[in-house]
């Protein structure tokens, strides 16, 4: 059958758009990367060598493996030479190295806008497809009108071989997605799309099998051989078929170069110098076990060979060479200057990229805040039934400051199953950080708009079931007074998890600190000890910045400002447990439970004010936070 002529016109308008869409990935500026003498030693009192003279040369179009054993430098230099800081254990014993381009030092803001950096652990968020991961990370980096956009995304999917799983989750820890090695070549597409001229790879392989670490390092061949990229990984032990893909291989060994070159000459050089070349074995096998010297039965021996390799390295005509075509690179101009279209989102547009992830992260992935809304909506249930339709009697009284004091600080203490989720989002921050795509304030922002509908949500669910079951006082008025404090109990609350997790970005740690400061703000906020009863130290240190004190008191005066109770009446007549001008009455007015706290109504605008305060004041901590992370 003949095809129509709209589909016919259509098909080859999506086939000329394929083929012309990696020409954003095309490098014509950057010719070569290279860098000299970089020595790193460790900042301890008897300091100790890590990178020792590292001198290499990467040109447009290669790939080069750093390889090495265990502690040989390859991820320092590989930091050094994405002009990563260098962590407060380690320094320069003299000038902080220049890394060139084309010959000349650029500065870092530069560098950053044509560099991109996969991690070893890449973060990647699993409730988003692989087509959403590409396309969230292009808004992230640079302004397109979505027709180029669409053509970069559908171009990578096709270079990588993820087209089939274009529309795929990523993967959940309760919901399966791609394999190892697909997410392995989806995040280092991910980096593509913002069209870098070098990337840098930090142990692209590790974790995968024999076939799945050489379809990544092929595809990264095919990719920067088409576009005149520059692609630098580190790599721990490749299979031969793998090792053969890259173009040079720098051998570092107790930070020392042992050498610098074409993959496929590293055997002449070894065999030069008398080694025997063992053949049907891996080489970079073979390679490891000559500069391994951590399981030789004769540590001596084997560090004094070690020695005499590296000095014969340093002495051969390779290494003089090498010196040689770095000094000599031509001076060029580096970065062209993009369009409109290559320049970086704005503020609003970043965040409102931000939210939309998030959004579709939200609702696609239980763990944010679905499984949040299920706890609380379990503990609405338990706390109606159990403060079951409480009269308005004096019996009730206690019960119903014991429910007041466990709803509001339960639903604060609960707020700790934000932590995972906050967790996957902070690490995905630290990456798009460092490789330049946004800062602290998009993501404080961006965390807090998202967040804020959810919690107006689970408050209001959480005082439609519990309020009216329990009995509270029945007014309109006080139930959304009720909704309120709800509200901004839970925005305080995950604002400290907001905090605590950004300085200690460890489940673990963050889940047991966050725990330990909601027992505190629950042990001081005034009632396990009324205010009036509560030593200065946790009064004055603690109290009057304990969120959970504004939510308890104006709970409280909620409930028993405007209320009154009747008294036990029995056979001796009436018996009030609080004494009031209302007791002729038989009656209990609300205030006066109220005064053993010394609480008193009229204050509720000023403590709304002083909620915000904290609020905003964890959410600005946090930021700063962020703002120092390397």
């Amino acid at each position: 059958m003949t095809a129509s002529p709209s589909t016919s016109s259509g098909d080859k308008a999506r086939d000329v758009e394929k083929g012309t869409s990696e020409a954003h990935l095309l490098n014509t500026t950057i010719s070569s990367l290279s860098w000299s003498s970089i020595s790193v030693t460790t900042t301890k009192s008897s300091p100790s060598e890590i990178l020792h003279n590292s001198t290499g040369i990467v040109r447009a179009g290669e790939i080069l493996a750093i390889m090495g054993p265990s502690g040989s430098g390859k991820t320092t230099l590989l930091n050094i030479l994405a002009r990563r800081p260098l962590p407060s254990s380690l320094s320069f014993p003299s000038t902080t190295p220049e890394i060139c381009l084309n010959g000349s030092p650029i500065p870092l803001s530069e560098f950053e806008s044509i560099s991109r950096f996969v991690e070893q652990d890449d973060a990647l968020i699993g409730s988003l497809t692989v087509r959403e991961t590409l396309s969230f990370a292009s808004k992230l980096a640079s302004r397109q009108n979505g027709r180029e956009r669409l053509a970069r995304i559908e171009s990578l999917l096709d270079s990588f071989g993820l087209q089939d799983q274009a529309d795929t989750l990523v993967g959940t820890a309760i919901r399966k997605g791609i394999s190892g090695g697909q997410k392995r070549r989806l995040g280092v597409a991910s980096q593509l799309i913002t069209a870098p001229k070098v990337l840098f790879l930090d142990e692209p392989t590790s974790g995968l099998d024999a076939v799945g670490s050489w379809e990544v390092v092929r595809y990264l061949k095919g990719v920067a051989r088409r576009n005149n990229l520059i692609v630098i990984a580190s790599i721990h032990q490749p299979s031969t078929t793998t090792f053969n893909l890259f173009d040079k291989l720098l051998l570092l060994s107790h930070g020392k170069t042992h050498y610098f070159g074409p993959v496929g000459e590293v055997t002449s050089h070894y065999e030069g110098l008398g080694e025997r070349w063992p053949v049907h074995v891996n080489p970079a096998e073979v390679l490891l076990e000559l500069v391994n010297t951590d399981f030789a039965d004769d540590k001596t021996e084997a560090r004094r060979r070690l020695e005499e390799r590296q000095q014969a390295w340093e002495g051969s005509d390779r290494a003089r060479k090498l010196t040689a075509d770095v000094a000599s690179q031509p001076k060029g101009e580096v970065v062209e200057r993009g369009t409109a279209a290559d320049k970086k989102p704005s503020l609003p547009s970043t965040v409102v990229t931000l939210v939309h992830r998030s959004f579709v992260k939200s609702y696609r992935d239980v763990v944010a805040y679905g499984i949040r809304l299920a706890m609380y909506t379990g503990l609405a249930i338990m706390m109606g039934t159990v403060w079951l339709r409480l009269p308005a009697t004096q019996e009730s009284i206690i019960p119903l400051t014991n429910s007041i004091f466990y709803g509001s600080a339960f639903l604060s203490f609960m707020a700790v199953a934000y932590c995972p989720a906050y967790l996957e989002d902070y690490m995905q921050f630290i990456k798009e950080k460092r490789n330049g795509l946004y800062g602290a304030t998009e993501m404080i922002l961006s965390n807090f708009l998202i967040g804020t509908p959810y919690l107006f949500l689970i408050s209001v669910v959480f005082s439609v079931i519990s309020y009216w079951l329990s009995n509270f006082q029945p007014t309109a008025k006080a139930f959304f007074t009720w909704v309120l404090w709800l509200f901004l109990d839970l925005l305080a609350a995950e604002g400290l998890v907001v905090l605590i997790t950004s300085i200690f970005p460890s489940f673990v740690i963050s889940l047991a600190l966050v725990a330990f400061a909601n027992g505190l703000w629950m042990s001081v906020d005034g009632f396990m000890v009324p205010p009036t009863s509560l030593n200065v130290f946790w009064k004055y240190v603690f109290h009057y910045w304990d969120y959970q004190k504004y939510v308890f008191e104006n709970m409280m005066i909620n409930e028993f400002s405007e209320r009154v109770y009747a008294c036990a009446t029995t056979e001796s007549g009436c018996q009030c447990m609080w004494q009031t001008d209302l007791a002729d009455q038989c009656l209990i007015r609300g205030q006066g439970v109220l005064d053993q706290y010394g609480y008193k109504p009229g204050y509720m605008g000023k403590d709304i004010g002083i909620m915000m305060g904290i609020i905003v004041g964890y959410r600005v901590a946090a930021w700063i936070v962020l703002k120092l992370k390397k």
